[in-house]
């Protein structure tokens, strides 16, 4: 598709030129674009309420569309973002490692940009923003995919962004928006391995599937979140209360939401109702097992298949165990693999939850929603990956990078 081909070619000049470009020039670049969110915010608010009008035309439900709107304070936050890393530590140039050979040969590895990177994700414009700064501060140029619910605002974005970096008299490719939202121009992107050096999908699980099953890009994956908390048989009930009603409240259309809750059983007579009261004072569903609605009957009837279900809306799971063995087993079962929480005060039972659970961020004490790149200091991020090849969890700066072999010589030849 020459439409495509020609985005793709301008990215990998873009990227050759990014590869050269000093820290000083990136930070730069980044105050510019930056200041040119606050300026332009009125326009960027105009467009989001275009596409969040034909949202609610659709019948998109609430919990998504708050991922798609934008207002003042989150555009300073997206502003805020960038120079958050402005902040951080330039990875790209670093040595970390230099050895001699016994036949004298100096041999070192150092960071280097990816190159280009190409990011397919739905309604969260927000990831424009983030996404610019954190490839163009590790000098890859980055060709973004967004889908049509957010297509108006990351066009404004993404103009305001390329505008700021042309006046700056730095390559405005370093950032393209693939426009076109037919599903199969996006098809057609997951084959651009001749231009793109690695593909990140951020959304549903339907478009993360799509994109490992169809890419002969190679692929980070940053998975859907059925993200758990176990409240432990020496669970502080406050705490446990408090920590649930944060990461399942705080925002429903997060992959980060707590989307599944398990209970030990020697406190689930006196917990669970507390639970039930608290969460459905936020209209909050409780769906549990047959132990947890001989409880409180206001609970539910749970399926098979809503403990493993990211909900992504006022509904959450409920199990019931009798032992942390079984609440690790449950967890590992259906977990995506994102972030799990224990809420208790044993050491031990803290630990073994932490050694034994698969996920790339395990909490002990503290919300699921913890698991951000501005939470976690990288000042944003690209994608939490659930996956554990190059990057796991959220991925700032050095996920953004790899290695290359440097080797200093003074004549040798291999015999």
């Amino acid at each position: 598709m020459k439409y495509l081909e020609d985005i793709g070619s301008r990215a990998r000049k873009a990227a050759t030129a990014l590869n050269i470009l000093g820290q000083l020039r990136k930070n730069e670049g980044l105050k510019l674009v930056s200041e040119a969110l606050i300026e332009n915010k009125d326009y960027i608010l105009r467009e989001n309420e275009t596409d969040i009008n034909k949202a609610k035309e659709n019948g998109m439900k609430e919990s998504l569309i708050d991922r798609l709107s934008l207002n003042t304070e989150r555009i300073e936050a997206m502003s805020k973002g960038l120079l958050d890393i402005i902040g951080l530590a330039d990875p790209v140039g670093e040595v970390i490692s230099m050895k001699q050979r016994p036949n004298g040969l100096m041999i070192g590895e150092k960071r280097v940009p990816l190159g280009v990177v190409g990011i397919i994700y739905e309604s969260r414009p927000n990831v424009t923003a983030d996404a610019f700064g954190l490839c163009f501060k590790t000098g890859n140029a980055v060709i973004l995919r967004g889908g049509s619910d957010a297509i108006h605002t990351n066009i404004a974005i993404v103009t305001i962004i390329r505008k700021a970096l042309k006046e700056a008299g730095i390559a405005e490719d370093a950032i393209q928006l693939i426009e076109n939202t037919d599903r199969e121009v996006a098809t057609e992107m997951m084959r651009l391995n001749k231009y793109i050096d690695v593909l990140i999908p951020r959304g549903g699980a339907g478009l993360i599937r799509s994109v490992v099953e169809n890419s002969t890009v190679p692929v980070i994956e940053t998975g859907t979140g059925n993200c758990h908390v176990y409240v432990d048989e020496y669970a502080d009930f406050d705490m446990a209360l408090n920590i649930i009603d944060n990461a399942k409240t705080q925002r429903l259309g997060v992959c980060n939401a707590c989307e599944s809750l398990v209970v030990h059983s020697k406190i689930g007579d006196n917990f669970i109702p507390l639970v039930y009261e608290r969460l459905n004072a936020k209209q909050v569903v409780i769906r549990g097992d047959e132990r947890a609605k001989g409880i409180c009957d206001k609970i539910e009837p749970a399926t098979e298949e809503d403990y493993g279900m990211e909900y992504l809306d006022k509904i959450i799971s409920l199990k019931v165990v009798d032992s942390i063995e079984e609440a690790i087993e449950h967890i590992n079962y259906y977990s995506t693999k994102h972030s799990e929480s224990i809420i208790t005060n044993d050491y031990n039972h803290a630990m073994k939850f932490h050694n034994e659970i698969d996920a790339a961020a395990v909490y002990v004490n503290a919300s699921t929603r913890f698991t951000d790149g501005g939470e976690f200091g990288f000042g944003a991020e690209i994608g939490i990956s659930t996956q554990k090849l190059h990057a796991r969890g959220p991925m700032g700066l050095l996920a953004l990078t790899t290695t290359k072999y440097i080797i200093f010589g003074n004549g040798q030849i291999r015999e």
